[in-house]
């Protein structure tokens, strides 16, 4: 059962008290993420992300690292295009130092040069090593052309022309318009009762401002359906990614979308495109589908690698599948085995504290309350025929798909 647990301070948190075993599990995030970065400089918040736990308060980033690890406890932060989010993870009994720390990793980061650098280079040599490789290249390059002019469009981790740029004024600036509580939600799995963790919340959050100073974000449709981008790469297989617009995850039809979605390329055995790519025409070993939302923007996003030489061949496919699921829907069959694979399968999502507490984060950072645990399900098992071919026919439209290409894709 999900408690609702708002400390003295205002601070609210999702808990879910569990004794099986003696760990506690947090998740939390603070909306902005690399939406935020500065003008010019994509990879910031990225950045920001990993020097938050290389050194604060008295201790330096090797007495930082030393303190989790006596203590066994777990503790990192990661940027994604909305938010940017932590996550610690300690034995029950080291819960209050393990909170301890993470009050300093919040409140007083010390985003050092030594650190900085360090972690900087560590950035820069991962995009030197992805630079040709194709799946990096197409699924940037389709990006690039998705939403052109806009955040979503930038790398997270940034660009080797623009690391350089960065300053450690730049990640002071940006932690401070993020790291606020009117923004933040939090998670919490395992051995704690809600009167101590409502002191902890206090304590961890309670010093941060209580307005955040985001910058508005602009909503984006995705652009270039119908276009095809190729990047030569001498491999002997292209690397495929496609895609159209979305519905935004609070769509009446998003629910319905899912269903047809995983008839697609969603399923991993019973998808049209691993029958129809894999299976039947040997085209590629994998093949998938999947739908991205956004705050501010949603799309289909799918992708594939094949021999050049049967890479237009492969995409012709693809595009007849969501053609023919525009136009006629899924069959009787396949909607059913949807419904009850996607219904059946939620439970996995929960099968451990980390699952739980990122879950139930997931939850609030889209917009969802506590009730939808119940209700999803109950969602996907009212999806009828009528629901799914109007969702199918919103979803993949006229089937124009914006393609991105890294290799040397023959006849595209």
């Amino acid at each position: 059962m999900v408690q609702k647990v708002v400390s003295k301070g205002g601070i609210e948190a999702w808990l879910v008290e569990d004794y099986a075993v003696p760990l506690v599990a947090v998740e939390f995030a603070f909306k902005g993420g690399a939406s935020q970065d500065p003008a010019g400089k994509p990879g910031a918040a990225n950045l920001l992300a990993g020097l938050i736990d290389e050194g604060a308060g008295p201790y330096d980033a090797e007495a930082f690292h030393r303190a989790l690890d006596e203590d066994a406890i777990e503790l990192s932060f990661s940027a994604d295009r909305d938010i940017l989010s932590g996550r610690l993870q300690t034995l029950s009994r080291n819960s209050s130092q393990a909170f301890s720390l993470l009050r300093l990793a919040v409140n007083e980061a010390r985003l050092e040069a030594e650190p900085f650098e360090r972690v900087l280079s560590q950035i820069a040599a991962g995009l030197k090593s992805e630079a040709n490789e194709p799946d990096y290249v197409a699924g940037r390059t389709f990006r690039e052309k998705a939403f052109p002019g806009h955040p979503y469009g930038l790398p997270v981790r940034g660009d080797l022309s623009a690391l350089p740029t960065l300053t450690r004024g730049d990640l002071v600036e940006l932690r401070g318009k993020i790291f606020a509580r009117d923004t933040l939600k939090i998670a919490v799995v395992g051995a704690i009762d809600a009167a101590t963790l409502a002191g902890h919340l206090d304590d961890v959050f309670g010093p941060l401002p209580q307005a955040s100073h985001i910058a508005p974000v602009a909503d984006a449709l995705l652009s270039g359906e119908g276009d095809r981008f190729v990047v030569d790469i001498d491999v002997p297989q292209s690397t495929i990614r496609f895609g159209r617009q979305g519905l935004a995850r609070m769509d009446p039809d998003f629910i319905a979308s899912m269903v047809v979605n995983h008839v697609l390329g969603g399923g991993v055995f019973s998808a049209r495109l691993f029958r129809e790519v894999r299976e039947k025409r040997g085209l590629a070993y994998s093949v998938y589908s999947q739908l991205i939302t956004y705050d501010h923007g949603s799309m289909l996003y799918g992708g594939t690698s094949t021999k050049n030489e049967r890479a237009a061949e492969s995409m012709t496919v693809i595009a007849g599948e969501i053609a023919s699921l525009s136009e006629q829907g899924p069959t009787e069959e396949e909607l059913e085995k949807a419904k009850k694979y996607l219904i059946g399968s939620y439970a996995l999502r929960f099968d451990t504290s980390t699952k739980i507490a990122s879950q139930l984060l997931h939850l609030q950072t889209d917009g969802f309350g506590v009730d939808y645990l119940d209700e999803r399900n109950r969602l996907i098992a009212a999806v009828t025929m009528e629901d799914a071919k109007r969702a199918a026919k919103r979803l993949f439209g006229d089937a124009k798909l914006l393609v991105a290409v890294a290799g040397r894709p023959e006849g595209m």
